[in-house]
């Protein structure tokens, strides 16, 4: 079986590709831009397979899949930075929803039929109402980002040639999902690198600077986020959308607070308002009941062991 990670550079990509090489599930292939950074796949790339494209330049991804020809393909490529997506709006919307529609058009070009998850996000829903928790699939979308927006269009163009073109093409929408490799601009990652910093006497203040803490999210692990991809495409249905994550819910602050705890000196944090969103959601549960009915998948890892990795991943960086 060939199978096709877009963002194979990225946490969840080489989480992903990591799992089907050990489980022995198919011959990876992932696409990678010219300047894209090697690191978190470096001590694996030569079991996998690398070709260039780009999602914005559609003739380089119809030569990549007329090349490839995957049975399955995992569309997890993305301007996945929220904060940025303030800052350029533009090439977010282009990334994200021109790039998705190459994609697809580049399979239906080359007459493939492949299996193909495209991951949407959480953030479609935008601020939910305490009356909508938890939040099942059918809740109305208020994106509240630029990124959010971007997401919806990704979604709704996946369901779309679903319907025009019968391509099989499933959707996610994954709740807060972190561990090893997770990006310093999401919260817990930017807090763990920040802790190990000031451990290290190398942060420029030494105290973590924060955003919103009130937020209340679910948090999963990125290794129990690949074996739910994975299983998604082996049981769930093209066409249909569905919600995943975690079972333990918390505020920001306390997820903060939990990484605090790991560390043997005391650390001290402060709002930062350049951290703070223009617009924000602030409660994200799902009902996973959907997802978990057709695949009975279930999380391995509990929040601490999660939050306790990602801290050792940035400690080992410095």
């Amino acid at each position: 079986m060939r199978v096709f990670i877009t963002g194979i550079t990225g946490m969840v990509g080489s989480h992903l590709a990591e799992y089907i090489i050990k489980e022995k599930l198919g011959e990876v292939y992932g696409l990678v831009r010219w300047r894209s950074p090697l690191d978190n796949i470096n001590h694996f790339k030569e079991k996998v397979n690398l070709v260039s494209g780009d999602l914005n330049d559609l003739n380089s991804l119809i030569a990549v899949i007329r090349q490839v020809k995957p049975h399955r393909i995992f569309h997890l490529a993305a301007q996945s930075y929220v904060q940025d997506s303030f800052k350029i709006t533009s090439e977010t919307l282009k990334t994200n929803i021109i790039g998705t529609t190459n994609l697809l058009d580049s399979v239906k070009i080359n007459k493939l039929d492949p299996l193909i998850h495209i991951c949407s996000s959480s953030e479609v829903y935008g601020q939910v109402l305490e009356s909508e928790v938890p939040i099942k699939e059918n809740n109305p979308l208020r994106p509240a980002s630029p990124y959010a927006v971007s997401k919806v269009g990704e979604d709704f163009i996946a369901l779309q040639y679903f319907l025009s073109y019968g391509m099989k093409t499933i959707r996610t929408r994954m709740f807060t999902h972190t561990g090893p490799r997770r990006g310093n601009v999401f919260a817990e990652s930017s807090f763990a690198k920040q802790i190990a910093e000031i451990e290290a006497n190398i942060h420029p203040t030494g105290i973590v600077s924060v955003g919103n803490l009130e937020s209340v999210r679910t948090f999963s692990d990125v290794r129990d986020a690949v074996r739910a991809y994975w299983v998604l495409l082996d049981k769930c249905e093209p066409g249909e959308v569905y919600n995943i994550g975690g079972k333990e819910t918390m505020t920001v602050g306390k997820m903060l607070d939990t990484l605090k705890s790991f560390s043997k000196i005391k650390i001290n944090h402060k709002t930062d308002k350049n951290l703070l969103r223009p617009s924000d959601v602030t409660l994200q549960i799902p009902d996973c009941s959907k997802f978990l009915k057709k695949t009975n998948w279930q999380p391995k890892f509990s929040v601490e062991e999660t939050l306790h990795d990602l801290l050792n991943y940035h400690r080992q960086k410095l």
